[in-house]
């Protein structure tokens, strides 16, 4: 499952049932450019065979025996009134944090020895933070900016007078999924 916001308000949704992503919103759904529903689930269905790989990994690196487990990852962007941008990455296991990233310090922190082996492979190759840091800081603002064009009726009247929100996060989570 994947549900994407902005601004508290749920405009998107992917779940495996459905196998696609769709619009929660009716400015999202009158919004979106042609091949946008497809370009984004396509990106998730990536995601769900890099989780399903990482799964292995992080299972390994806590003995687990079997069983069902989860994988969540929160990420996303805020605009704030100054221009500047704030973001992170969170991912998580079974509920527990794993590691994070944010944006304005460009550094991991890692919850317990299992994820400081990811932290160190991730501050070593330098591709990951790179990542995270051009899409926290470039891809996710701009296409924040699109949203909320899109919904800007919308979300003018839960705002406060002429105030545009400008937070968008996406909050992921599958059964398959995991770290490498």
């Amino acid at each position: 499952m994947v549900l994407g916001y902005v601004d508290g308000i749920p405009f998107v949704r992917y779940d495996s049932e459905r196998d696609r992503l769709e619009p929660l919103t009716p400015w999202m759904a009158a919004g979106a450019e042609p091949g946008y529903w497809d370009g984004q689930t396509q990106i998730i269905e990536r995601n769900r065979l890099i989780y399903a790989t990482n799964l292995e990994t992080v299972g390994g690196r806590y003995n687990w025996s079997g069983g069902l487990h989860t994988v969540q990852r929160l990420y996303g962007c805020d605009l704030l009134s100054d221009g500047s941008v704030r973001g992170s990455q969170r991912h998580g296991y079974d509920g527990q944090d794993f590691i994070s990233f944010e944006l304005g310090s460009g550094n991991f922190v890692a919850a317990d020895g299992a994820a400081q082996i990811t932290k160190r492979k991730w501050e070593h190759d330098g591709i990951v933070a790179e990542g995270f840091r051009n899409y926290l800081g470039n891809i996710c603002p701009e296409w924040l900016q699109k949203y909320v064009g899109y919904g800007r009726e919308a979300l003018e009247r839960k705002g406060e007078g002429d105030r545009i929100p400008m937070g968008m996060w996406h909050l992921g989570m599958w059964d398959l999924g995991g770290w490498n």
